[in-house]
């Protein structure tokens, strides 16, 4: 399709006049031109231009349709020789089996062992006689059985009297082949045995005696290695009796199948002879006609996608058969052979192809010379119209050139403004944070104080005690007191040393952080006011969990979230020591990474605060409390971490904050014996 549009291309700029001010257009074409108004001229090339393409699409189109009638065609016809053909083999072969038997049922009726039993068939003597001749005859013509039948149509002999199954003493007068043999006509009938169900075909011959019928013989063929030979033909080869019913095929599964659904009164007749009472329901072949041939029976028919043995799912029916049918002779029969028609598609394919490229490669010969001839008279043309142009375009470049410069130099200062911009909101994030660091120590200066007032007081007073303990003697005790000193002494140098841990910048660098040694940091810093304010720490740590962040940093995250925690817990309970205040911190990993949660009794957050909670400068404590940052300088810590801080509500009744951290590799956690 792309060549055809591109050679439509071609063929509509060879075909439409150029437009005035076109090098080598004709004189009269351009006073035309330039006397019409210039949207009349604009609709009038492109009503112009799709005429041209749609009438050359419309002759490759038209082409191509016929020579793929043509060529189907073709294919067809080869089809139909071969099928008719093979049609004649396998009809001559059928109709030659049948001849083979269809003289022994009246060289039977010639046997005194027959006559005899029918005249006398009370007679066990005369019974075994003619089951041995029948037996005898049998073994040479090699039958599926051969067997004699009273008028009343009961098995009088059989040539299988000695085996399981054997038809002596079974009543056959519903059989069409008896009735026919009885009325004195040659009985044929095809049909699936009632005692040995198997399928056969019945030649059948009254046996007249003085004015009646004293029997019938009936020599039973079977024509399964036709199906046998059939089953190696590439076509689908059927044998369908005059009800449209398949009794031999090359597909075992069409077996005992309809072409079509058999009416009521088939069925009636049918049940009546229990022709093919073994074969159960006569399925019908899912086949539709999709065209009829003219000049013969042949017909392009589809079957459905099962019959077809297609397993697409959804196309209904699978591809195209060519169906021909032969009557056999001396039967109601047909042989129907059903051809695939990929070999005709094809030919029809090869044949559009081929001609539509042929008509595609005429017009581009067309169109070459045809170009060949204007490319003489437009050259020079050309070659000043390509001068004008290459001038017009250093002109554009020149002043795109400058446009470009003046473009570059505003977006290098823009540029250059926003780097500065960034770096102030950086240094003024970094003095955020730091500010909020100053906050909550201001908050814990006085439980800082309280934390080293105590130890300063006790050092005193085991000083003092000391120098009594040196003037008296006491050794023992000097020793004692100067160890507490030295212990007191460590323990305010871990609070000061916390101190300026918290106190410092950072810069922000990743690293896998322990979640647990961060919790036990801010607990430590907190420690006075949890124990003034009696509030109960509940603690759930995943050992040697870590996160990728900076872990100062992050201990001001948990330090924030802790005071927020408590501060609610506070206004909860009113301040009332009697009401227990819980805290729960739980640290685990999960699908998302590090989670560390931060739950509270408190009161809880309102829905209308929800939406606003992380915003710079809104708070809901009282004026004077807090400047409302520390929940806004929180979340953009654990932004730069790369993670994410949420608020929701908690299961212990109040609110829980959760911050959500890339995991780290997970550190070894030591055992213990």
């Amino acid at each position: 399709m792309s060549l055809l549009l591109s050679v439509g291309r071609a063929v509509l700029n060879l075909s439409t006049p150029r437009r005035p001010g076109f090098a080598g257009a004709p004189d009269g074409v351009l006073a035309g031109l330039q006397a019409e108004p210039p949207g009349a001229s604009e609709r009038w090339h492109a009503v112009r231009r799709w005429i041209a393409i749609g009438a050359w699409l419309g002759l490759i189109a038209s082409g191509g349709m016929l020579a793929h009638t043509l060529g189907e065609r073709a294919g067809i016809h080869s089809l139909q020789q071969g099928t008719t053909h093979r049609l004649d083999i396998y009809s001559a072969s059928l109709r030659s089996e049948l001849n083979r038997y269809e003289y022994l049922p009246q060289v039977l009726s010639l046997s005194p062992d027959v006559l005899d039993l029918l005249r006398k068939p009370a007679d066990r003597n005369l019974q075994f006689d003619a089951n041995v001749y029948l037996e005898t005859v049998n073994a040479h013509a090699l039958a599926s059985a051969i067997y004699v039948m009273d008028a009343q149509g009961l098995t009088l002999a059989a040539s299988n009297w000695n085996q399981r199954g054997s038809f002596v003493d079974i009543n056959f007068s519903y059989r069409p082949y008896f009735q026919d043999a009885l009325r004195g006509q040659h009985g044929r009938f095809y049909g699936i045995g009632t005692v040995s169900r198997e399928p056969g075909y019945y030649f059948s011959f009254g046996i007249p005696g003085e004015g009646d019928m004293l029997g019938v013989a009936t020599v039973k063929v079977s024509l399964d290695k036709l199906d046998e030979a059939w089953s190696h033909s590439t076509e689908k080869v059927l044998a369908v009796d005059g009800n449209g019913v398949v009794f031999l095929s090359s597909d075992a599964a069409w077996k005992f199948r309809a072409l079509r659904p058999l009416s009521s009164e088939t069925l009636m007749e049918l049940a009546k002879t229990r022709q093919y009472a073994e074969a159960g329901e006569l399925t019908p072949i899912e086949m539709r006609e999709k065209k009829r041939l003219s000049g013969g029976d042949s017909t392009v028919v589809q079957l459905s996608a099962n019959e077809a043995r297609r397993q697409t799912g959804g196309e209904p029916f699978g591809p195209d058969y060519l169906l021909d049918s032969r009557p056999v002779d001396g039967t109601d029969w047909k042989l129907i052979m059903l051809s695939d028609m990929k070999p005709a598609h094809a030919l029809a394919r090869t044949s559009a192809l081929a001609t539509m490229f042929a008509l595609v490669f005429l017009t581009l010969l067309v169109l070459f010379f045809q170009q060949r001839r204007r490319i003489v008279h437009q050259r020079l043309a050309a070659r000043e119209a390509l001068q004008q142009a290459y001038d017009e375009l250093e002109h554009m470049v020149g002043l795109r050139t400058e446009a470009l410069s003046a473009a570059n130099h505003h977006l290098q200062s823009e540029i250059a403004e926003r780097e500065r911009a960034e770096e102030i909101l950086k240094t003024t994030l970094d003095d955020l944070v730091q500010t909020g660091k100053m906050a909550v120590l201001g908050q814990m200066s006085a439980g800082i104080t309280h934390e080293l007032n105590q130890p300063l007081a006790a050092l005193r007073t085991l000083s003092a005690n000391a120098m009594v303990y040196l003037a008296r003697g006491q050794g023992a005790q000097v020793d004692f007191n100067l160890r507490t000193i030295c212990q007191l002494t460590d323990r305010m140098g871990q609070i000061t040393a916390q101190l300026k841990k918290f106190a410092r910048r950072s810069a922000v660098a990743l690293q896998p952080v322990i979640l647990g040694d961060v919790i036990a940091d801010a607990l430590f810093l907190l420690n006075q006011r949890i124990r003034h304010d009696q509030i109960r720490i509940e603690q759930a740590i995943e050992p040697g969990l870590l996160a990728l962040c900076e872990g100062n940093r992050l201990e001001q995250v948990v330090v924030n979230l802790l005071t927020n925690a408590f501060d609610a817990t506070l206004t909860a309970t009113g301040g009332a020591p009697a009401i227990l205040r819980r805290v729960r911190i739980v640290a685990r990993s999960g699908p998302e990474g590090a989670r560390l949660e931060v739950h509270d009794n408190g009161t809880g957050i309102a829905p209308e605060v929800m939406p606003r909670l992380f915003e710079p400068f809104f708070t809901t404590k009282e004026q004077g409390v807090g400047l409302g940052l520390g929940l806004a300088i929180s979340a953009g810590i654990v932004r730069d971490f790369g993670g994410l801080l949420r608020a929701g509500q908690s299961e212990l009744g109040g609110a829980v904050f959760i911050v959500i951290l890339r995991s780290g590799q997970r550190a070894e956690t030591p055992s213990h014996a």
